[in-house]
């Protein structure tokens, strides 16, 4: 039976027969696991990473985590590893080695550039950001040394859509591994496999947990890659605990509910926010006005909670005093979770290929489960605050 997103939100990687009936996977605490023999110690070695061997490849906890996410996402497995960024790392450093070189978006999550300006640099990869705009024209930036294609759309801060089916083709046919960070649209409102995608990155932390409590990253992808993937984070040391994979999944059951609100509430704060004097530009991919709108229609399957604001020119104490005075937008890094959100976004120096021209000051929000006539209100205090009221 094919079943939709919301049916394997809800049953996805449960197993009650397994468990005695209980209906949600316990949490397995483990590091050694008693083997029968030594025969079976040996077979279960060959059969690591698809069975209990020992607490860093995972436990059933990690297994049904896993499951569920490859069943949301139309891929064949998953890895869960600590961290999003543990998930970008260790999904480039399975493909990547010293020599080689990979294509970065230029409008990546910011530890993103981080990791390849540095990690990357140290081990003798060589990173080139592109514009996030490229589409096709990928292929001309590809080198024979070209291993990885990397992708994020929409951009972090800055949404730009990619034309993932063009730019994966391209990245194709030079043999490149096309991965993307999937963390904004979640695996309900963009499905990366039907677009060319090899490899996807999650920060589960964000809307996979949802409630802003747990620090995990999830890498999905198609069933050749996986043993190369497993192998490359087993073999840098991550693992994730049973607790935190417990609280993902209990995350996961109410994703489809919780994306729809994320959804609606953005969409009519973005819409409020497009009629406001003081601000000069929304950045809403499904704004029909958003660059790459047409773009993201064609290939999106809705839209989240997170979305930029580009204001008029105002000085940073007015901008601050904006958010500083918030009452129900807190101040606070990463998004995903019940609670809505606002950061400025410096941008300056965040690009490196392209330029990001725009009048004033820009912030980013994440519209969470409040009210949302609460949350305008909000806002109106705080644009009064920023135009000196």
């Amino acid at each position: 039976m094919t079943k939709r997103d919301r049916t394997l939100a809800t049953h996805a990687g449960n197993h009650p027969k397994a468990h005695h009936g209980i209906v949600n996977p316990p949490v397995y605490h483990a590091s050694t696991v008693l083997y029968d023999s030594v025969a079976d110690m040996r077979a279960r070695h060959k059969e690591r990473f698809n069975t209990v061997y020992y607490g860093r490849y995972g436990t059933p906890t990690t297994f049904a985590l896993e499951e569920a996410v490859a069943a949301l996402e139309e891929a064949d497995r998953a890895v869960a590893v600590p961290s999003g960024l543990g998930a970008v790392s260790g999904a480039l450093l399975s493909f990547l080695g010293a020599g080689d070189h990979v294509l970065m978006v230029d409008s990546t999550y910011e530890p993103t550039r981080v990791f390849c300006d540095t990690q990357l640099r140290r081990f003798g990869i060589e990173t080139t950001y592109y514009d996030p705009s490229v589409g096709a024209g990928i292929a001309a930036l590809i080198r024979p040394n070209t291993k990885v294609v990397y992708l994020e759309s929409p951009g972090s801060h800055t949404f730009e859509i990619q034309d993932v089916p063009a730019i994966a083709a391209a990245a194709h046919e030079r043999d490149c591994v096309v991965i993307l960070d999937n963390t904004w649209a979640s695996p309900l409102f963009f499905k990366p496999y039907r677009h060319g995608v090899d490899v996807v990155v999650h920060a589960a932390t964000k809307y996979i947990v949802g409630h802003s409590d747990v620090m995990m990253g999830i890498i999905t992808m198609r069933d050749r890659f996986f043993t190369q993937v497993k192998t490359q984070v087993h073999g840098m040391g991550f693992a994730v605990g049973g607790d935190d994979c417990y609280l993902a999944l209990r995350g996961l059951r109410t994703i489809g509910a919780r994306l729809a609100q994320h959804q609606q509430t953005a969409l009519t704060l973005a819409n409020w926010l497009k009629g406001r004097p003081e601000v000069a530009r929304v950045l809403h991919p499904a704004l029909p006005e958003h660059p790459g709108h047409d773009l993201w229609k064609r290939d999106f399957l809705g839209s989240s909670g997170l979305f930029g604001v580009v204001f008029n020119p105002f000085d940073d104490a007015r901008v601050a005093a904006m958010i500083d005075g918030m009452e129900l937008f807190g101040l606070g890094f990463s998004w995903g979770g019940y609670e809505s959100l606002m950061v400025p976004s410096s941008l300056g120096s965040a690009r490196t290929a392209t330029r990001w021209r725009q009048p004033g000051p820009t912030v980013r929000i994440h519209a969470g489960l409040e009210d949302p006539d609460d949350l305008i209100a909000d806002l109106a205090r705080g644009l009064d605050r920023l135009r000196g009221n």
